[in-house]
């Protein structure tokens, strides 16, 4: 696999290096160890898929706060995503910056969303499938989330933005609602502060 680190600290794209032959190809999606020698979490305990029947569909963005935050490995198994990663850890130099990645079924590409960041995509064509790998099992009680059209953030989502949307996400707080209504816990933003 191949690492390319994004502006955001600890966040990273991964390509695929296929091996081919008459039959078409092989290639690892995942290498505990490559992780390890990364020092990124390593660690899967929950995988996940979503399927998106409609262009436009937007999911996101959600974390999980302290101490149940998670790491993830997202990849698009079919169709094609616009992919995004938000940091929230309150110590991190891009706090409340965003970095966006197509992850199509074509390009085999994943994604490496490390604990304190959020994460959310936007369906890119019908019919749409996303494989998530999480270290950490799902907690409704930790389940967290921040708006995908939050001013703060100012995330630039493809023409079209969301069409088809869940309740629960159309109403999630923007970052500066969150952090009042959390009076400042470092659960808020997903990983624990350390003094």
């Amino acid at each position: 696999m191949i690492f390319t680190e994004t502006p955001i600290a600890g966040v990273f794209l991964l390509d695929v290096e296929p091996r081919a032959d008459h039959r078409g190809f092989f290639a690892r999606t995942w290498c505990h160890q490559e992780f390890v020698n990364r020092e990124l979490c390593a660690q899967i305990v929950q995988c996940g898929t979503s399927f998106n029947p409609a262009i436009g569909t937007l999911r996101g963005l959600h974390y999980q706060a302290a101490p149940y935050a998670e790491a993830k490995l997202v990849r698009c198994t079919q169709g094609a995503i616009y992919d995004v990663a938000v940091d929230l850890r309150p110590r991190s130099p891009t706090l409340h910056q965003w970095f966006a990645a197509e992850l199509t079924a074509a390009n085999h590409r994943m994604i490496y969303i490390p604990e304190g960041c959020a994460h959310g995509f936007l369906t890119l064509s019908e019919n749409t499938e996303v494989f998530y790998q999480m270290s950490q099992a799902h907690r409704p009680d930790a389940a967290r989330g921040v708006r995908w059209d939050d001013p703060t953030l100012g995330i630039r989502w493809p023409a079209g933005g969301a069409q088809v949307i869940s309740d629960r996400d159309r109403t999630l707080p923007l970052v500066t609602e969150a952090w009042q209504a959390g009076a400042r816990d470092p659960a808020l933003c997903g990983v624990e502060e350390r003094t």
